[in-house]
């Protein structure tokens, strides 16, 4: 099976890896991946993702099984659509869809009209908006950019002044350039948070284990938010949760979905937060998370390769699931995630010899002069795998140790706080 995966990140590596260990005979092509995928997968890495004649003539020439995209900017630019009218296989919502992500004010309208519990927001474009609505909340105030934002466009604020600052950034000061064009002001939802993701056709859906991600900076929850700092999976909940999950947000979600003409063939992401038994949904996004992939993937017994070939078609099948538990934790540049420094250099990389229990994944990593060097804010994602959620943390942590860099920085808590 022949297999292209477009993106350069953790998520995608641990696609290749996935592949790898369950697909026989795969030949895994990621477009334009990076350095430390180059072992298992063809790279493209002087190559841009938004190259879009070059993915075309990489499809033509290939003739690939199917096309798998990973980040979302390319399907919020609507590559999936481009890839299907020109004939070839492709995993990944339409572009229509993909607003579900795209847009946060698309996402609450969405929610809205579908009757799937979420917290009240208001549209707001300019600073004074936010001061004239802000009595209408209490602290601590939530204000979401409306456009993608890599992991940066929620600003959680204890006091009014923090607000006014954030939105001064967001419209004023352009921060987050077209992504704060306007933004949900949103009223907070106390809670613990879940991660769960589903395939989906736009009929049928098929659940994924349910993860836990670490999003703030530093250990029991403090810092700003990133794009995640570590997962483990399986997380376990009460069968009255996961009933109200599916009946109060997935079968509304679908419900819609499948009323339009638009083509939904991939994942869908769901940010819950949970108080009792009670969802609310905090976010969508429109494909696999990073890093709950890394956390999910190893825990999948199923050959992925013909799975994601008959989503590719609109056909779901049952997915095997193993009984092991699965933790990620990030290990990140210094001045993540404002600034994190690039040209680092990694000791310890080449020396990690990957097992069943543990395997590291690249995301920020970098090939040069003979030497591995940081490339990104999240540089690289300790897996530890085993039968046990303590084992599998433990793992992760004692792979971790294995590399490091100057000012190295890595949440020590992942699995132990929500």
């Amino acid at each position: 099976m022949k297999i292209l995966i477009l993106g350069q990140g953790g998520r995608e590596h641990a696609f290749v890896k996935a592949l790898k260990r369950t697909t026989a005979d795969s030949e895994i092509h990621v477009f334009p991946g990076n350095d430390g995928m180059k072992k298992e997968a063809l790279c493209f890495t002087d190559k841009s993702l938004s190259d879009t004649s070059f993915i075309e003539k990489l499809c033509a020439d290939n003739r690939y099984d199917f096309i798998f995209i990973g980040p979302e900017d390319p399907l919020v630019n609507g590559v999936s659509d481009h890839l299907r009218n020109l004939g070839f296989n492709v995993v990944g919502p339409s572009q229509h869809w993909a607003q579900l992500e795209g847009s946060k004010v698309f996402a609450k309208e969405f929610m809205i009209k579908a009757k799937i519990p979420t917290a009240k927001y208001v549209l707001v474009e300019t600073v004074d908006q936010v001061k004239q609505h802000i009595q209408q909340f209490t602290a601590p105030y939530v204000l979401k950019a409306d456009g993608l934002a890599a992991g940066k466009g929620v600003f959680i604020c204890d006091t009014p002044d923090e607000l006014f600052a954030a939105a001064e950034n967001i419209f004023e000061k352009k921060t987050l350039g077209s992504a704060g064009s306007k933004a949900a002001l949103e009223q907070f939802t106390p809670g613990w948070e879940l991660s769960y993701l589903f395939f989906t056709n736009g009929k049928d859906y098929v659940s994924l284990p349910i993860a836990q991600d670490h999003m703030r900076l530093y250990n029991n929850q403090k810092g700003p938010n990133t794009g995640g700092m570590g997962t483990w999976a399986p997380l376990e909940i009460s069968n009255e949760l996961d009933n109200n999950i599916r009946k109060k947000v997935i079968e509304p979600t679908m419900a819609e979905i499948s009323k339009g003409n638009s083509v939904y063939r991939g994942v869908i992401f769901l940010g819950i937060m949970v108080n009792g038994n009670d969802p609310s949904v905090l976010e969508y996004n429109v494909r696999m998370g990073d890093p709950e992939t890394q956390s999910i993937l190893p825990l999948i017994e199923s050959n992925l390769g013909e799975f994601l070939l008959g989503l590719s078609k609109g056909n779901l099948s049952e997915l095997k699931l193993n009984r092991n538990f699965a933790s990620c934790v990030v290990l990140a540049s210094p001045g993540y995630p404002d600034s994190p420094k690039k040209g680092l250099t990694i000791e310890g990389y080449d020396l990690v010899a990957e097992t069943a229990s543990q395997h590291m994944i690249a995301s920020g990593i970098k090939r040069e002069n003979n030497q591995w060097i940081t490339h990104g804010g999240r540089v690289l994602g300790a897996v530890g795998v085993a039968t046990s959620k303590a084992d599998a943390i433990k793992n992760a942590y004692s792979l971790a140790e294995k590399v490091k860099w100057s000012g190295i920085h890595f949440r020590t808590d992942i699995g132990t706080s929500n």
